[in-house]
């Protein structure tokens, strides 16, 4: 039997680097949001079987259109002088970008929970 403290433990410092890795995809796709061609990525996230943490699932591209722009002299230009822009979209980014970061604080929250209680825990078997 595991120890529920201890799984607490475990399910809210995975949570919190899944959501670390969710920001970190979202840094990379703001940064490439006027890089020609390039398509946003997502990250999907499944729960393990027997506890209730989480791992990533995969990582998958949007491959929706970003605009197109005529500049005729880019080496990326098709044959009507049209460029394919990036297809990230800055305000979906943020949205994301604010709920990662608002999920890891809970996480992060209940990591100190369970901290706190552990060493309440150690503590009242010190004194008796």
């Amino acid at each position: 039997m595991t120890d529920p403290i201890f799984s607490a433990l475990k399910v809210a410092g995975d949570g919190m680097g899944a959501q670390s890795y969710r920001l970190k995809t979202v840094h990379e796709n703001l940064s490439n949001v006027d890089t020609p061609g390039y398509h946003r990525k997502m990250v999907t996230f499944t729960s393990q079987a027997g506890d209730r943490a989480v791992d990533i699932e995969r990582i998958t591209l949007d491959r929706s259109e970003g605009r197109m722009v005529l500049d005729p002299g880019h080496p990326l230009a098709d044959e009507n002088g049209y460029v394919a822009m990036s297809n990230v979209d800055m305000m979906v980014e943020m949205t994301d970008a604010r709920e990662a970061k608002r999920h890891f604080e809970a996480n992060l929250e209940a990591f100190r929970q369970a901290r706190d209680m552990y060493s309440g825990l150690v503590s009242l078997l010190r004194s008796s």
